[in-house]
């Protein structure tokens, strides 16, 4: 007796009858994708609370003061927004050179996939180096976790007229908020350029190239990009809002 299919569960093979199953994915990209997707929900609850935070709060430092300097220069005041567009343009390049290293990937190019990978992994210095010297000059400030600077240097990231008690308690959540949440977007990067190097030399080794395959470079181009993409809200949120 022969088997029979379904109707319903024929394999369609023209061109509008939908053709291969969507789930029909790569075993370590589809886990790739549930690891990002619980990682939104833990950036997103942070953001949430920020903005929670914020938004309810009678008054909040002005991004246009507390960021106005270019740290590691002798630019000190007038430049809002000027380190942090650096460190986003950087990220933002090292995201392009990721995608030409998934792309030199499919086309089984072992020696565009290196310099390209080398590139990506740079940009992740480059911006996490940035990030500490922003760190560094906000604890100079006197910003740190459950710190806040003195009565008269507070008073600078603030409009005139907001009374000291609101300046203490807004600031103390700005700084817990802002140090931890960049820390965490922080490690994520630090993560990425760690991950990028294994898979950088074993692209050196040939390991991919014996695989006939160079999957690996486009999952964890899935998670370069996750790390781009919440820098975006994480710019919008702090230096924007």
């Amino acid at each position: 007796m022969s088997a029979t299919v379904s109707q319903i569960d024929e394999l369609k093979t023209t061109p509008w009858s939908g053709g291969r199953s969507p789930f029909n994915v790569e075993y370590g990209k589809m886990m790739m994708w549930f690891f990002l997707l619980s990682d939104a929900f833990t950036f997103s609850s942070l953001l949430i609370a920020y903005g929670a935070l914020r938004f309810s709060a009678p008054t909040w430092p002005s991004p246009s003061l507390v960021f106005q300097s270019v740290p590691g220069t002798s630019i000190e005041h007038g430049a809002p927004l000027v380190f942090v567009g650096l460190m986003t343009f950087i990220l933002i390049m090292s995201s392009v050179t990721m995608v030409l290293a998934v792309e030199a990937g499919h086309r089984n190019s072992k020696k565009e996939v290196i310099w390209w990978m080398i590139g990506t992994i740079i940009g992740g210095v480059m911006f996490l180096s940035c990030q500490a010297l922003e760190w560094n000059h906000l604890h100079s400030e006197g910003f740190w976790w459950s710190a806040i600077p003195n009565k008269e240097t507070l008073q600078e990231f603030f409009e005139k007229g907001v009374p000291f008690a609101q300046q203490q308690m807004t600031s103390h959540q700005f700084a817990n908020l802002f140090f931890t949440i960049t820390g965490f977007h922080g490690f994520h990067v630090f993560s990425g350029v760690i991950i990028n190097i294994i898979i950088t030399i074993n692209v050196l080794l040939g390991t991919y190239e014996k695989r006939g395959s160079y999957l690996m470079i486009e999952k964890v181009g899935l998670y370069w990009h996750f790390v781009d993409l919440v820098w975006v809200f994480v710019f919008t949120f702090f230096y924007l809002v």
